[in-house]
């Protein structure tokens, strides 16, 4: 049993606080905080006197069968949007967290006042498993809010919103839903504060308290909570790790902001797959799916132009038509430069390694920069033969031939492996109609590629 800690309660407003002070910060009343002892600092144990007057300790809450409960208790609600509810494994699960984290501006406010007011729209229909919806707004007043969904045309009758920077109030709101299914979102969790905490909110100990007491409201539920985490500048989540093993999926809008694309990742997921995504574009009446993205990120690209090559690249078990952009030119440097917008810099280095070593290149003498097309950033092994073939490319200055396209890892003898999901590519390229195509099955070695490109030994 953990050693039991002492709590203080205010006699005024029953307001509790860690320790001691002269004044409460519940009702501003002097001399009124008395010690009790806390429920909690019993790990989950409360006490109690027997018969022969010794302290005994009751769990608070006990085992059930699990076949005892019923199956519609977890039944998932639809969000509104069909190919969201594929994302998330079945819609909105009763009893889950949801953690959505982004860059700023990249449009995570957007999406979830869209998911609230189409449950607000269903609710309002009295649509069956419908429930109420309420966004949690720490960062915006409920004028700034009404402005942006007025914006955005999604005012309606069942949209409630909340202004607060004080997580009770949060938790206040998730009682009210009672035992009825509902959606109650947090826009964010790091601009709430505890009073059962220390620190200043978005703190540690704050994220942690706060993060923690929602999930557990939740749980005892039939709610749905979604919590916006802010991101630092390396891109991750904010806070302690422990928040996302806390939810149970974890969603990450990515994009630029000066384009108009968005993607929407799934990291981890109890109720459905974990390596699926969702691409969006930016609209004016907010953000919108894409049904069909697998040439989305092709653009309108000129074939008779150098340095631009086709990969079929997998993320998660989705392929897409990305276009790789090379740029090889003569340095006047005396280290020449090397650039890579979309790719891992370390990866560019390698293959411009091998480039040079098993084709004999001199690519020493050259500036060569890389990137991705459609402001897309992947992390496929597979992309590493097209980037080959740009560079290539734009080193002989001559064009690749119109529909050919690449997948294929290069190891560091020049050979090319074959890379997951292979099957699926070739069906993709075939439904494309692309070809030439490249890959594993079709050329052993970089020199097998360069030959019939290009017809140089």
């Amino acid at each position: 049993m953990a050693k039991q800690r002492e709590e203080y309660r205010c006699s005024a407003c029953g307001a509790k606080a860690p320790r001691w002070s002269g004044q409460c910060t519940g009702c501003g009343e002097w001399n009124t905080l008395a010690v009790v002892a806390s429920a909690a600092s019993l790990g989950g144990w409360s006490a109690r006197t027997g018969k022969d007057g010794a302290a005994r300790t009751t769990p608070l809450s006990s085992p059930e069968a699990l076949e005892s409960l019923s199956a519609g208790q977890m039944r998932a609600r639809a969000t509104g949007i069909p190919q969201l509810d594929g994302l998330l494994g079945s819609g909105l699960v009763p009893g889950a967290a949801i953690l959505l984290g982004g860059e700023p501006g990249v449009g995570k406010s957007t999406l979830l006042l869209q998911l609230a007011a189409r449950q607000a729209e269903r609710s309002t229909a009295q649509a069956a498993g419908a429930g109420q919806s309420i966004y949690v707004s720490g960062e915006e007043s409920l004028a700034q809010i009404r402005g942006r969904a007025e914006r955005l045309g999604l005012l309606g009758p069942g949209l409630m919103a909340l202004a607060t920077n004080n997580a009770d109030d949060a938790l206040a709101a998730l009682a009210e839903l009672g035992d009825e299914p509902g959606l109650i979102i947090v826009d964010s969790v790091q601009t709430l504060a505890s009073p059962r905490a220390e620190g200043i909110p978005g703190s540690v100990s704050q994220v942690r308290a706060v993060s923690g007491e929602l999930v557990e409201a939740v749980k005892r539920s039939q709610a749905t909570l979604v919590l916006v985490g802010h991101v630092t500048k390396d891109g991750q989540i904010a806070g302690p790790k422990l928040l996302e093993h806390m939810v149970d999926t974890v969603l990450y809008l990515e994009g630029d902001r000066r384009d108009y694309s968005r993607v929407l990742r799934v990291l981890k997921n109890r109720f459905g797959p974990s390596d699926e995504l969702l691409v969006f574009t930016m609209e004016e009446k907010g953000l919108s799916v894409v049904d069909d993205p697998s040439t989305f990120f092709l653009g309108a690209r000129d074939a008779s132009l150098s340095g631009a090559a086709v990969s079929l690249a997998m993320d998660g078990r989705r392929p897409f038509a990305v276009e790789i952009q090379a740029l090889a030119t003569k340095s006047f440097l005396s280290i020449p430069r090397r650039a890579a917008l979309g790719f891992d810099a370390n990866r560019l280095h390698l293959l411009l390694a091998v480039l040079e070593k098993r084709l004999r290149l001199p690519l020493g003498q050259s500036d060569i920069y890389v990137k991705q097309g459609g402001g897309l950033s992947l992390r496929d092994p597979g992309l590493d033969l097209a980037l080959a073939a740009s560079v290539l490319s734009s080193y002989y200055d001559a064009p690749l031939p119109e529909g050919a396209a690449f997948w294929g890892e290069l190891d560091l003898n020049g050979h090319v492996r074959p890379v997951t999901g292979g099957d699926t590519r070739l069906k993709q390229a075939s439904r494309l109609g692309y070809g030439p195509l490249f890959h594993s099955g079709t050329c052993k070695t970089l020199d097998d590629m360069r030959r019939a490109l290009f017809g140089k030994a």
